[in-house]
């Protein structure tokens, strides 16, 4: 466990961010702050005046596209479409914080290592260590239609080509080796080749040969995250993350997932990687205000759009489908571990399609933390304490109002039981994480 809990703030460059029909909700500014840059700033600000550790978004870059075998309900309802690029986003936020950390999802089915490596080492360099990059393999069939591909890649071998993937991304941040770079200007010689590596890389999925493009960060490189929670996934997720983020719908999940992580870190001799839970606190001034809000969002969630955001995720058309049947765990070339999670018990009962629909709209499954300032810390201290987890990536409901809440009313209370920090531990992403 962490010496202290770890914060990290979950977003999503769209019209909502995890809650369906969110940007509807009295308030809420996520409409606007997609045309104004400055609203995305404001928030940054905001997180690292609660000491938060970084800026998480996550990414759908193509529309979902599996309810009714169609996009339409996605488009209606505003579901993460439209998605605009969160990377673009990194160099501005960076300019207007000094300590917070900022990760961006990308996909390795989008984009070629060089790539990744260019743009993300370059806002890491220009913000002195504080870009992460969270890797995922790319499963929705939106994604793969939208860049040219008529079908998804089965499961496991997206895995095995984002392997190969990381090899060509190590070897590019290794290419510029210690005391390569001169400046002599008054020799005119700029780098010492022989201590530039030339990356010559011919595999089964991937080739590249050239030098590193970027120079090495304060960090090194960047924050590598990762979110695979099938046994494939597991790990890839040990073998490259430096710290893993993972969706589990209650602590006795949120448990069985720490034991699996420790038994296959343990099973491949590696140390396993700090754990961030997602989580989404629902505050009131009183626990019955707290739940009308919670009940305020659930009532304003079209049924269908939570579908459509189901499908899209699970690769499952469940247009059709008895939704109050209890759910059969089934075969899906999507996010397997995800399924698994929500084919599990609620209580002594299954869940249903409705009651996961409705769970997934609400928050793609993380739990709700809901109650007063004081009952909500209580629970966030409660998960921390009995999983020994690295801390949480925190997802919002209204826009900006639920953040600025929980930092000015539960951060300080965290920060009184000294299990918060009250300033922070370093300048780059990786010193306040405590990775370092």
């Amino acid at each position: 466990m962490s010496k202290k809990i770890h914060l990290i703030s979950f977003q999503i460059h769209s019209p909502i961010n995890h809650t369906v029909l969110s940007w509807a909700a009295p308030g809420d500014n996520r409409l606007e702050a997609m045309a104004d840059l400055k609203k995305w700033q404001d928030l940054a600000r905001t997180l690292e005046r609660g000491m938060f550790d970084g800026l998480f978004f996550a990414d759908t870059p193509g529309v979902f596209d599996r309810y009714r075998d169609s996009h339409e309900d996605a488009v209606k309802y505003g579901v993460c479409w439209p998605s605009h690029d969160p990377v673009v986003l990194l160099s501005a936020l960076a300019a207007s914080t000094t300590h917070l950390g900022l990760a961006a999802t990308m996909s390795t089915t989008s984009y070629k290592p060089w790539s990744i490596v260019r743009q993300l080492s370059t806002v890491d360099y220009l913000s002195g260590g504080r870009v992460g990059w969270n890797i995922v393999t790319g499963h929705l069939r939106g994604e793969h239609r939208a860049i040219g591909y008529k079908d998804v890649m089965e499961h496991d071998r997206r895995y095995d080509a984002a392997d190969e993937f990381m090899e060509v991304c190590y070897a590019l941040w290794d290419s510029i080796g210690e005391g390569a770079i001169l400046a002599d200007r008054e020799n005119g010689v700029y780098a010492d080749p022989s201590k530039v590596k030339f990356v010559d890389y011919h595999g089964e999925f991937f080739n590249c040969e050239t030098v590193g493009p970027v120079l090495p960060s304060a960090q090194g490189r960047p924050v590598l995250f990762q979110a695979g929670t099938s046994g494939r996934g597991l790990k890839f997720g040990i073998e490259h993350g430096d710290v893993v983020f993972s969706i589990q719908p209650n602590l006795p999940g949120m448990m069985r997932y720490m034991g699996q992580l420790r038994d296959a870190a343990a099973e491949i001799g590696q140390p396993a990687p700090g754990v961030v839970f997602g989580i989404q606190p629902i505050l009131g001034g009183t626990e019955e205000e707290a739940k009308r809000n919670l009940d305020e969002l659930i009532e304003r969630m079209p049924l269908d759009a939570c579908l459509a955001r189901l499908s899209g995720t699970m690769g499952v058309d469940f247009a059709g489908i008895d939704l109050d049947k209890p759910m059969q765990e089934q075969k899906t070339n999507a996010s397997q571990g995800l399924m698994k999670a929500f084919t599990s018990v609620l209580g002594d009962r299954p869940f249903t399609l409705r009651e996961v629909a409705q769970k997934w709209g609400l928050s793609v499954g993380m739990p709700q933390l809901v109650g007063t300032p004081e009952q909500v810390a209580d629970q966030m201290e409660h998960i921390w304490r009995e999983t020994g987890c690295h801390g949480f990536n925190m997802t919002p409901s209204v826009m900006p109002t639920s953040i600025e809440t929980f930092v000015d009313e539960v951060v300080p209370i965290l920060q009184k039981r000294g299990i918060y920090r009250t300033e922070y531990e370093g300048t780059t992403f990786r010193e306040n994480l405590e990775l370092a």
